[in-house]
């Protein structure tokens, strides 16, 4: 989703901006998000926008693209940050200009997030258990995008991309007990710190079938100004998956949108990636005028929710595929659907080896990772669809399921997800570039997964110790003001039944005040 927002008579000051910036940075570190992709336009009324890519920090922490489409149909947007080349009649987006060169790319992003929650009522908790009392924690994450085009050519383009990230803080609960985590911009594991690292280093290589084109907006993943209409395309390197599969313009963006782990993602896409959110790896795609086909092949990591990432891609690895169709359902309005489809293997256990072992008495506890396997498989779908009602109203949802046997190995312990919400722009308020959102999600998991969390097992974010069974149901609420330039601050509200799946807890409120700021 892009925003595209026409400041109102107010005034802002720079200066209190950085003001701004530095107070919640003082309140604590956190994870940094920033995102930046093309975004497409047609070049004539018969040619749909073309796929760009969206920028996404996946688990750890952030979701983010740079440069989306107003309306935001049809492109990428895990974060869908307004920054790019803007008509001279646009308004201002970002806090310093961006140089109009098609040769190179830099630019940056700030996010974030203070969150805190309410009391509620707890029978018990366990050392996995999103905590009963008041707590409230800060987050944050920046990230440099840099690109460089080497030639000059439309149908055989090539881009050379390296990023820099530094993301600190922790979540709630130190982002545990939760299938829907609250802040998508922490990392699980807070003992990584917040020395910066490459987040991402590709080679992006178009190869053109055709001389016709549509144009694209540059960004840090696409330097381009134009594309071939019919195009292969290529990536190779570190990345993170959300960024190019799952995209959603009204529920991808983290720093402009929604928080929580399972509104900002398919909570059933149990994608490759280390604790950050990053994998090695490949995606090829083929884009024609209204669809597109897109599969990747990338590196797991060695344990569930781990740093280090498993090189033998002959026994671990993780493959995605997905068709994205551009087609409205409503006439004259932007509309797209999205069919994903994954396989993992690696280094996993199964809940039902880990029940067995228990109750036979090998094991004092169920423990999964006691009886994991080389090449064990965990495969899922995910259908996602986004569909404009009208110049401002904007509705999308998505529906995940895996097959809920092997364990939650590198997002989220969810294995069905359904989610629906809606978005709103504020130009009868006089405020087009605000915008004010509603989701709903319900996450569930499969019943051996039931009980090896009933029989007190613990996953890498769940753990009660007991359970007594129920759907989690979030509800989530935002609202973001474009304050000046390439600053936005918003006010977010979650409300959380059965937090773990657990009818013997909650429910929980969780309020959050985010400031995020385009370089």
């Amino acid at each position: 989703m892009i925003l595209n927002f026409l400041p109102n008579s107010l005034t802002f000051q720079p200066r209190w901006a950085v003001a701004g910036l530095m107070l919640v940075f003082a309140q604590g570190s956190g994870s940094l998000s920033c995102s930046a992709q093309g975004v497409p336009t047609e070049v004539t009324s018969s040619l749909p926008p073309a796929p760009v890519p969206q920028l996404a920090l996946a688990h750890a922490g952030s979701q983010t693209p740079l440069a989306l489409q107003q309306g935001g149909i049809g492109v990428k947007a895990g974060d869908a940050s307004p920054v790019g080349r803007e008509p001279q009649d646009a308004p201002i987006v970002a806090v310093f200009k961006h140089p109009e060169s098609q040769s190179w790319w830099l630019s940056g992003q700030a996010n974030i997030i203070f969150q805190g929650r309410l009391p509620f009522h707890s029978t018990y908790q366990g050392a996995n258990s999103f905590r009963n009392s008041s707590e409230y924690k800060s987050s944050l994450i920046g990230t440099v995008y840099a690109a460089w085009r080497p030639t000059q050519s439309v149908r055989f383009n090539t881009d050379l991309i390296l990023d820099l990230e530094s993301a600190g803080g922790r979540g709630l609960s130190e982002a545990l007990g939760l299938g829907g985590i609250t802040n998508v911009d922490v990392v699980r594991n807070p003992n990584l710190g917040s020395t910066p690292y490459l987040s991402r280093y590709q080679v992006h290589q178009v190869f053109g079938l055709t001389q016709k084109t549509t144009s694209q907006e540059p960004g840090p993943f696409a330097l381009a100004p134009s594309v071939p209409v019919r195009r292969f395309e290529f990536r190779a390197g570190k990345m993170t998956l959300p960024d190019f599969f799952d995209i959603n313009a009204i529920g991808s963006d983290s720093h402009l949108q929604f928080m929580n782990w399972t509104v900002v993602n398919n909570g059933a896409w149990d994608y490759a990636a280390d604790t950050r959110g990053y994998t090695v790896g490949g995606i090829a795609e083929y884009d024609d005028r209204i669809w597109t086909v897109r599969y990747s092949l990338s590196a797991m990591p060695i344990v569930a929710n781990g740093i280090d990432l498993d090189w033998a891609f002959s026994r671990s690895h993780g493959q995605n595929g997905e068709f994205e169709l551009r087609r409205s359902l409503v006439p004259r309005h932007k509309g797209v659907t999205r069919i994903l489809f994954y396989a993992n293997r690696a280094h996993m256990g199964t809940y039902r080896e880990a029940v067995n072992a228990f109750l036979a008495g090998t094991d004092k506890t169920p423990q999964i990772t006691a009886h994991e396997h080389f090449s064990a498989l965990k495969y899922g779908f995910g259908y996602n669809t986004e569909q404009e009602i009208t110049a401002n109203l904007r509705v999308f949802g998505r529906f995940g399921w895996n097959d809920g046997k092997t364990e939650s190995f590198a997002y989220t312990e969810v294995e069905q997800t359904v989610e629906a919400g809606a978005d709103y722009a504020g130009t009868r308020w006089r405020r087009p570039v605000d915008k004010v959102g509603l989701a709903v999600v319900s996450n569930a998991i499969k019943r051996d997964h039931q009980n090896y969390l009933k029989d007190g097992g613990q996953g890498f974010l769940l753990g009660d110790g007991n359970l007594n069974y129920g759907r989690e149901n979030i509800v989530e609420s935002y609202y973001t003001w474009h304050a000046w330039r390439g600053v936005f601050y918003a006010l977010d509200v979650q409300h959380i039944s059965n937090p773990g799946y657990n009818r013997d807890r909650g429910p929980g409120w969780v309020g959050s005040a985010r400031m995020h700021v385009d370089f």
